[in-house]
Parts: C-alpha cells; structure tokens; sequence
C-alpha cells in the first residue's frame, strides 16, 4: 500500500487544499503508531524489549521500505524538524511528567536531584566539551569552532531514562525513581539552556569572563524559566477557583488547563527562556493547586488526557527518529569513510560513558557521606542503575544536533557538520537499541527482588521537627525531667535541609497559599442543576 502511494501519480482529491503526499505521511504515522500501541501490549512482559525501542525499531523498518521503494533517493515521509519536536511534540511529554510526579517524593529528594540534574550536567558538559575538543580534532575533523563543541557538550549531556523508568517501581524503590525521574527532567532542562546560553555568547573573543558569562546566562534562565511557570500555574489555580467554569461546562476547565499549560511554554520560547524548565513548573504546580480545583469529572479527564498526550507524542518521536535516521541525503553529506564515522561515534559515546561516570559517583559518595541514615544513603548498586539510565540519548540529542549543524556556510564545514549529524544519530540507535534492551534484565540483576521497604513520609520526623524547631512554647521535659534540648532553625536547616524546608513550606502553604489559591482540601461549590449532570 505504502509503495503504491509513493509510485503512483499525484491523486485528484475533491479538497485542493490537501496534498497528497501529507495523506500519505499521515495514514503511514497513524498506523506505525497504531501498530507501536498494539506490539507494546503483546510485548509488555517481555525482557529484552520496550515501547521505545520497537517505536525505534518500527520506523527504522518503515524508513527501509521507503528506502528500496524509492531506489534508495530518500526516506523522507515526514521530515523531522527541531520546530516539530520542540513546538508540538516536547510540551505534552514535559507537562505530563510535572502533572504526575509524585510530589512529595520529588521534593524530599529535591537536593540530590538539583545535584545530579544541574551539577552534574555541568560536569558532563565540560568533559564532553572538552574531550570532543581534544579527539575529534585529533581524528582529523578541523572546520568546527569553539561553539560547535561547546554545543557537543549541551547535546550529548542530554539524557533519555524512558527505558529505565519504564522498569523501575516507584513504589519498591521511591527513592531511586524520584532520583531518575526528577534528574531526568532537570538534566534535559539544564541541557537545553546550556545550549541556549552557548548560542547567546559572543566566541569571537574569548576570554577569562567568558565563563562567568556563561554561568551567569546558565542561572538567569535557569531560574527566570521556574519563576514563569509558577506564575502561569498559580495564575490557571486562581482562575479556576475564582470563576469554576465546571458549573457550566467541565470541557472548559480541561481545555483552560492545556491553553495555558501550552502558553506558558509559548511565552517562555518567545523571551527565549527554557520552555522546558517553565511548563515542568507549571505541571507540578497545576497539580498541587488547579486540579483540587475543578470539578471531579475534571479530575479524572485531565489526568488520562494529559498522559493520552504524553504517550503519543513520545512513541511518534521515536518512530519519526527511526525514519529519518535513514534519510540518504544526511549520510552522503558528510562524506566521511566508515573509520572516520566509527571512530567520530566511538570516541562521542565514550566520553558520554566518562561523563556520565564522572559526577554520579563522587556526587553520590559526597551525598552518602552527609547523611547519616542508611534509609537516604544511596547504595552502590542503585549509583549504578543511576548511572546506566543517563546513558541512553534521544530525540532532544538529534533536535539539538539538527539546530546546531543543519545550516553551515562552507562546503568543508558542511561536510564536518553533517559527519557530526549522523554520528550524533549513531549514538542515539546504538544507546537506546543495545543498552536499552538490555536495560531490564541488567536492572533485575542488580536490583534485589525484595528491597527493603523506606518510609519517607514516618510522622515521627515531622513531630522531631515540631519539638526541635520550638513549635510548643512551654518547657518540654523528658522522662528523667531533664530539659530537652532545642535546636535552632539554622542548625535544623543545616542537618536535614530537606525535611525542614518541606516543614516550612507546608506551614506557609496552609497558612497563606491555600486560601487563595485553592488546592488540596478545596471542595468547589457545585450548584444543583450542575451536580444533577455528573
């Protein structure tokens, strides 16, 4: 059928308006998508595979018809573009996952994935950056600049944990899939702005406050990115509590909350801030405040839309990865022999290995050595799957290396540029085929079957905190009559941040945000001629 569509001549369809060739693509999408659902359940027990891998695996087939179809001329059905995947695709994945995080997981662990999201990306970055300075051009490929390498640190820093997150169970093990969730969306954020502060500086003179430049561009975005979707979600919170659209028509509060979840990612690419970072925010704060409320039906709408979303956007990225991997025109572009495409692959996805390597461990160590309790330490074999799940390169990896080398202005720069394309893509099969296939049976190896089970939200922390952060105005004795011994707020926030930030937070919530902006414990006032309708 697909072969057909492509020999045949140009259909005369009754609407002008619609090219023949956009049916196609589409018809071919919709049932690599519908084909990708369906496999995904007959595989869903299945060891060595995942929805990730077969989208992948799908379009790479797809993209292979095409390509005998055409006499090997192009693959191209529906060409992958950084606008596509940053304007329509990226939104509804990032959304999602701050709709449903787990909160008070994410927060409990906020420190150490800060430190592994943004820290630790930092620490990638350069080593990237700085071993693809050092090898590359010891390969012999010398037309790229100072920027296109710092731009190879930003992309290649970008993880993809799907396939990770796909095993682990958040209920066995919290706090190691609060850290590869949250350090996950974190690193792709941080990853994105980096590229975005390499793009905004001026190489052509470089010097000692280059860097303090850089990191100054790095934090402005980083945190004006948060601040805006805070705003836009506590803005949708207090709509929504204020007017409560659902006494009249529960479609609106759910297309209300996509509006402006979509907007805040809007506003945040147009004053050239992370849409990322911003409509991550506003997910999570959508979640804790907006969906308390709207109406119940609402409540079970948006969760299943969001995620509807979600899905979708994420198994097309992956079959249109697939495809266009096979785009003939990219390949003969570069030019460049299979050593020099092996050898270029090779020593990018080593120093993703070192990289990777280099900040996990000594962060882990550092964290475990601050804490006290073995229920927060992380365990070796969990600094291990940590490490594996950041190995794995996806759809932000290629977007990124389309934006930074699909337009060169030289011949010998295009064809190193193009070189850096399809190695960027060598690296994103072979990461997420071959270690992401193997990614459960290695997990199951190195993971206990019955780990033991962590209380993260025990009350008795919460009434140590109350007792040592002067909650109670009168004397506190012990049993031996002894006076308790108090400790400051200072001395508290210095041995368990953590803890006594969430503390402080939920004091303030209640006491302040609550009121006005709604959320848990908020029962909107449902008149008789709408609760007669749900």
């Amino acid at each position: 059928m697909l072969a057909m569509a492509l020999l045949l001549p140009p259909l005369h369809l009754s609407t002008p308006y619609l090219s023949t060739s956009t049916i196609v693509a589409l018809c071919v999408f919709f049932t690599l998508l519908g084909t990708c659902v369906i496999i995904g359940h007959l595989l869903e027990e299945n060891r060595w595979a995942n929805e990730s891998i077969i989208a992948l695996l799908l379009g790479l087939c797809s993209g292979t018809v095409v390509l005998f179809v055409t006499n090997f001329q192009s693959a191209k059905i529906l060409i992958f573009s950084e606008d596509l995947f940053f304007l329509y695709l990226l939104p509804p994945i990032i959304f999602n996952a701050g709709f449903q995080v787990k909160k008070k997981q994410f927060f409990k662990n906020f420190t150490i994935i800060l430190l592994f999201g943004v820290i630790g990306t930092l620490i990638s970055f350069c080593l990237i950056s700085v071993g693809a300075l050092m090898l590359i051009q010891w390969i012999g490929i010398a037309n790229l600049g100072i920027k296109d390498y710092l731009a190879v640190g930003a992309i290649l820093s970008a993880t993809d944990s799907v396939c990770t997150l796909q095993v682990l169970n958040q209920d066995e093990t919290p706090l190691l899939y609060s850290i590869v969730f949250g350090e996950g969306v974190v690193n792709d954020a941080t990853s994105i702005v980096l590229f975005n502060s390499v793009q905004s500086l001026d190489f052509s003179s470089i010097n000692s406050m280059t860097a303090l430049k850089l990191l100054g561009t790095f934090l402005f975005l980083f945190c004006t990115s948060t601040a805006l979707g805070i705003v836009v979600g506590l803005l949708s919170a207090y709509i929504m509590k204020t007017l409560y659209l659902g006494r009249h028509s529960t479609d609106r509060e759910l297309a209300l909350m996509m509006l402006l979840a979509y907007l805040s990612y809007m506003i945040a690419e147009l004053l050239s801030l992370s849409g990322i970072l911003t409509i991550f925010f506003c997910g999570i704060v959508m979640s804790h405040y907006t969906w308390h409320n709207v109406s119940l039906s609402s409540r079970t709408t948006t969760k299943h839309a969001f995620a509807t979303l979600s899905f979708i956007a994420e198994t097309f990225i992956f079959i249109c990865v697939g495809m266009d991997a096979l785009d003939i025109d990219k390949w003969k572009s570069s030019e460049a022999s299979t050593g020099i495409s092996v050898a270029v692959s090779s020593t990018l996805f080593a120093l993703v290995l070192i990289g990777r390597a280099a900040f996990v461990f000594p962060i882990a160590y550092i964290k475990n050595r601050i804490n006290t309790r073995e229920s927060t330490k992380i365990e070796f074999r969990s600094q291990f799957i940590i490490w594996w799940a950041g190995l794995m390169r996806g759809a932000v990896t290629i977007a990124l290396s389309y934006s930074q080398f699909a337009e060169a202005k030289s011949t010998s720069s295009t064809q190193d540029s193009a070189l850096m394309i399809t190695s960027s893509i060598i690296v994103v099969l072979f990461s997420t085929v071959v270690f992401g296939s193997i990614t459960k049976p290695l997990i199951e190896a190195v993971q206990p079957r019955h780990p033991k089970p962590t209380s993260f939200d025990s009350t008795d922390n919460v009434e140590d905190l109350r007792l040592l952060l002067l909650e109670n105005s009168g004397p506190i004795n012990q049993s031996n009559n002894q006076p308790f011994q108090r400790e400051s707020r200072i001395s508290m926030l210095i041995s368990h941040p953590s803890k006594t930030v969430h503390y402080f937070w939920r004091k303030f919530d209640d006491k302040f945000m609550r009121p006005v902006f709604g959320g848990r414990g908020f029962v909107p006032l449902v008149p008789v001629e709408a609760a007669e309708n749900f």
